[in-house]
């Protein structure tokens, strides 16, 4: 096959159910082709899944996120564009110096006991839901609330109002997809963002009047002191951005994770007590099951990118899923290896705009999947799982398992 049948099939219903073997097929392309016009790819020049390339753009600062078109139009626009994960420098470094100073070691730490809380109180939940061997949703009742209920102790958010903020967090990753941009889903988009907006509006608020030791009560002091260089509009995109990419991308790491691991279960079982093999283990699922499935970056100026011609202001597309298992890189690449060594995965990025929150969404993984297997070492699939049907985040929706209880 040739580029353009390649993307045709992966952006088929069975491309999106299973990219994988079309990711393989680029590899056997070379790690960066040209790619012909067609409407979802009006500004991309080529198409990148070889680690070495997408790893070279994503670390080189001259290479820039491109605004979309008519952006000042629309909400959910002008939202990404007022957040330091969608602009550049110097607006970004001058956001990220702000964020950065709250994912801090001390931070992390006073996280664990949160998390542990969290993880315990789900798994009772799960073994009540699931005795007498009831399926029980492993991504409603555990791969979701573990990061939303972290991040929002985190951040501040109350518990009751997390069904309502997920439905509008999904309105917005259906807009993210490749063929998102549809008129009704930028319409729900900008619904959710205006109503996101106004939901941190009465948090920001509340925590004027009675401030707390969450992230808004500390950003909300400081911002009122002059003690930061950041707006509230700007502080609002950024609190909607943030909960979103840390959660949605955590979610995915379980749920995806799991069928994986399941196929292991000599991992699984000796998870529980060896911390260096359960880092070893989320670090492969990220490799192997990265919830961010590709990013696209604009070039500087005319330039020729490993053989390839890109003009300036063509934009390449990185394909983060396909260089995880780039075959120069990681030999053997669709081999789960807990203990496996080479280069980082690029699940989170690299470079200006490296996630983060990964620093949390490891931990919540380090610290769960050993009390998930150690409480549940029965733990099966009982049903076929339902994808996201999106190529930008891709993950498991849904996932029924039983506990072996």
């Amino acid at each position: 096959m040739d580029v353009k049948e390649l993307l045709s099939g992966l952006y088929s219903d069975q491309g999106r159910q299973n990219p994988y073997p079309f990711y393989a097929a680029l590899h056997e392309l070379g790690p960066i082709r040209e790619i012909p016009n067609r409407p979802e790819h009006s500004t991309v020049s080529a198409v990148a899944g070889g680690y070495d390339v997408v790893d070279q753009v994503l670390r080189d600062p001259e290479w820039l996120k491109q605004s979309p078109p008519g952006w000042e139009q629309h909400e959910i626009l002008r939202t990404f564009e007022s957040s330091m994960m969608f602009i550049n420098p110097p607006d970004h470094t001058r956001m990220r110096a702000v964020f950065a100073k709250t994912f801090t070691p001390r931070r992390l730490g006073a996280l664990e006991p949160v998390i542990t809380r969290v993880t315990d109180t789900l798994l009772d939940r799960m073994a009540e839901a699931g005795a007498g061997g009831a399926e029980v949703d492993f991504v409603a009742d555990f791969a979701y609330p573990i990061p939303a209920l972290v991040m929002a102790e985190f951040i501040g958010l109350p518990e009751a109002d997390l069904p309502w903020y997920r439905e509008r967090v999904d309105w917005i990753d259906d807009f993210l997809d490749v063929a998102g941009a549809t008129p009704e889903r930028l319409a729900k988009a900008n619904t959710a963002a205006a109503e996101l907006r106004g939901y941190y509006r009465e948090r920001i608020a509340e925590r004027r009047r009675a401030p707390g030791e969450d992230l808004i009560s500390g950003l909300v002091e400081a911002l009122d002191a002059g003690g930061v260089d950041l707006t509230e509009d700007e502080l609002i995109s950024n609190l909607i951005v943030l909960f979103n990419a840390s959660f949605v991308t955590t979610v995915y790491m379980f749920s995806n994770g799991l069928p994986l691991l399941l196929e292991h279960p000599e991992v699984t079982a000796a998870l529980p007590g060896d911390a260096e093999l359960t880092r070893g283990c989320v670090d492969e699922v990220l490799r192997m099951q990265s919830p961010v499935h590709f990013l696209a970056r604009a070039a500087p100026r005319d330039t020729v990118l490993h053989g390839v011609k890109v003009a300036e202001g063509e934009n390449v597309m990185l394909l983060i899923a396909a260089a995880n298992r780039d075959p120069a890189r990681f030999p053997d690449p669709d081999r789960f290896d807990p203990r496996r060594a080479g280069p980082p995965s690029l699940a989170f990025g690299v470079g200006l705009h490296f996630c983060l929150g990964s620093a949390v969404s490891r931990l919540e993984g380090q610290l769960a999947l050993p009390r998930l297997f150690a409480r549940f070492p029965g733990l099966r699939i009982s049903q076929q799982p339902v994808y996201s049907g999106s190529l930008f985040l891709r993950g498991i929706d849904k996932l029924f398992v039983t506990t072996g209880e």
